[in-house]
């Protein structure tokens, strides 16, 4: 009878260390549970719960982060510094004209992207501004949804969504500093690589990441160094400048989607009466940092 109580230690020592295996993993399991809970409330407080909302110019003044959202239109807007560059420009016979030292009129808050159909439709839905009903049909064409750009808008219609929203149109300046995303004596917005630039605009033909034939919905492409969607192709965006001395048109800048790549330069520059409207016209905002 008592010979068998060896077997019987045996038996309790190998239950005694199979229990405390179980344990172990018991305890490791809760840890690694443990650490990705962390994990998560780390990525839920820094996510989209920090988005800051503006309504007006006086909520940006002491502000010091580099994306904000415009109560009025619903725009992701990101900070654009303040900084002086050497611009080149190219008029539309492609003649260069001498380079000259610019410098910004201080740093600004950009939209993100271009002004989108729907946020224009919200435009008109809260004010009486007369828009030509007629150009929906044609809109539709080319922009068919709410995501897609605004186009066949005049000069004037993107200045007045523009004092809506509380915001005002780009300079030039402004435009082509913005849009070169910090890289300097680049000729595209992400460099100077052709062989990439499907990945980086919606420009004529389709391949790679470019499967428009007209516009793109807006943010479709990769941003620039400053967070800036579709800066070149698309669209053309209207600036606040006159083009020239004679103060008869204003200036358009970016390209579109019917251009090719040698379109794009960020150099570019053309001109249009601020009357009319195109296909191809659209527009983003910016609000002063003062």
């Amino acid at each position: 009878m008592f010979s068998s109580l060896p077997s019987i230690k045996i038996a309790l020592k190998c239950f005694t260390q199979l229990d405390q295996s179980k344990q172990e993993d018991i305890m490791v399991k809760k840890s690694i549970i443990a650490l990705m809970l962390v994990g998560l409330a780390v990525l839920v407080h820094s996510g989209p719960s920090e988005e800051v909302v503006v309504k007006n110019m006086k909520d940006i003044k002491d502000l010091d982060v580099k994306q904000i959202t415009w109560g009025k239109d619903g725009a992701k807007m990101v900070l654009i510094p303040a900084q002086s560059f050497n611009k080149e420009i190219f008029d539309q016979i492609r003649s260069l004209v001498p380079s000259e030292i610019f410098e910004t009129s201080g740093a600004v808050y950009m939209d993100c992207t271009e002004v989108t159909v729907g946020q224009f439709k919200k435009f008109l839905q809260s004010t009486d501004y007369k828009f030509d009903g007629d150009l929906w049909g044609k809109i539709s064409k080319y922009s068919p949804t709410d995501r897609h750009p605004m186009i066949y808008v005049t000069w004037n219609d993107a200045v007045a969504y523009a004092k809506w929203t509380g915001k005002r149109l780009t300079t030039e300046v402004e435009w082509e500093y913005a849009a070169r995303g910090g890289l300097i004596n680049k000729e595209y917005s992400w460099g100077n690589d052709k062989n990439i630039a499907r990945d980086n605009a919606n420009y004529k033909g389709t391949s790679g990441k470019d499967k428009w034939k007209y516009a793109s919905p807006v943010g479709s492409f990769q941003a620039n160094g400053y967070g800036l969607y579709d800066m070149v192709g698309n669209v053309s965006e209207w600036c606040d400048d006159w083009y020239g001395d004679t103060r008869t048109s204003r200036v358009l800048r970016g390209g579109f989607w019917a251009f090719s790549i040698f379109g794009l330069s960020l150099a570019d520059r053309y001109h249009k009466d601020p009357d009319d409207s195109y296909y191809y016209c659209g527009f983003r905002c910016v609000v002063d940092m003062q």
